[in-house]
């Protein structure tokens, strides 16, 4: 069993900088060391905590916080078009993305610079530009987190949402993944680049993983603020999806209102644009606040408490449903 400490500070392990203690604390290497610290029966609960950047603590954790680090990539197999690739669940998400580009591979691209590591990908269906996680996501490895006993979820099994998962709903704190297998293409890539801003970043340069790549980093260096600058979990809210009877009567007031339409019934409108509808942008509570360039992103200040970035989520959620009558749902994991 490796080292236990005790009474850790997390503030170094969670994007938002917010100061939150656990009462033990331990980070695995292997999964030997992770199935030892499951079944630990010293501790009656656990968190698993990844890279910490979609999540947003607003109270200690009681007690073993396991630090999962387990690092590896691998070829399960390949022909002349396809691979398979698999990362072990500590692996950095972008630098992965960059690996399989170095590598001549297709498919992540569109998905580069997201902030955490390769085993909280898939809970939350990461996505960018277009793409999803689940579009070259062939199946996980995960263990149970009460026997430790090793799983496999395919595509059809992890039931993908908009940023959503099995793993973040039925399945929530009961299973701990270890390693995510993708199917990428070596030639002929499915390039996505439909994204108005990604199309005119890209400019009359004929598209390839590699540049599409360079364009989604430049764009979002560009819009969203770095967490080892300002303490932030990307995005903090979901994107609303409404009825198009909805849609048709908020156009009456905001004309200008953009939208992407996802059926003949439904709409997505872009939360960011209708935080800054309501002057949010740029606004401060203490050390919680909105990002001055992207109305999306919930930024810390300083030593702005969890429980204060959480009341002004909920300050916002509120005038959002006052004035668009649309309840706006937090995308980050709330502890």
């Amino acid at each position: 069993m490796k080292t236990i400490e005790q009474q850790k500070s997390l503030k170094a392990y969670n994007t938002f900088g917010v100061e939150c203690f656990c009462e033990y604390f331990t980070s695995v290497s292997t999964t030997e060391e992770l199935v030892a610290a499951l079944l630990n029966e010293d501790f009656s609960e656990r968190f698993i905590l990844g890279g910490g950047s979609n999540l947003l603590f607003t109270k200690n954790l009681s007690g073993l916080c396991i630090h999962i680090g387990l690092k590896g990539i691998r070829v399960i197999e390949e022909d002349a078009d396809h691979v398979i690739i698999e990362a072990s669940a500590g692996e950095n998400w972008h630098d992965f993305v960059i690996w399989t580009l170095d590598q001549g591979y297709g498919g992540l691209e569109n998905l580069a610079l997201i902030p955490g590591n390769i085993g909280t990908a898939p809970i939350q269906n990461i996505g960018a530009y277009g793409v999803e996680l689940k579009n070259s996501f062939v199946n996980c490895t995960t263990l149970d987190t009460v026997t430790a006993t090793p799983h496999q979820f395919n595509l059809e099994e992890a039931v993908f949402g908009y940023r959503n998962s099995i793993f973040k709903t039925d399945l929530k704190g009961k299973h701990v993944i270890t390693a995510v297998q993708f199917r990428l293409t070596k030639k002929n890539h499915a390039l996505k680049t439909a994204y108005g801003t990604l199309q005119e970043e890209l400019g009359n340069n004929l598209p390839t993983p590699k540049n599409i790549a360079e364009a989604v980093i430049a764009i979002r260096q560009r819009k969203l603020p770095d967490p080892k600058k300002i303490g932030n979990s990307g995005s903090f809210f979901k994107n609303p999806v409404i009825t198009e009877k909805h849609f048709q009567k908020l156009l009456v007031a905001y004309p200008e209102m953009p939208h992407y339409r996802i059926s003949n019934s439904e709409v997505k409108i872009p939360a960011g644009w209708i935080i800054d509808r309501l002057g949010y942008k740029g606004i401060k509570r203490g050390g919680a606040g909105v990002h001055e360039h992207q109305a999306l992103v919930l930024v810390n200040h300083g030593n702005a408490r969890g429980i204060e970035i959480l009341s002004l989520a909920q300050e916002i959620q509120e005038k959002v449903l006052e004035r668009f009558e649309i309840s706006l749902e937090i995308e980050v994991n709330i502890y």
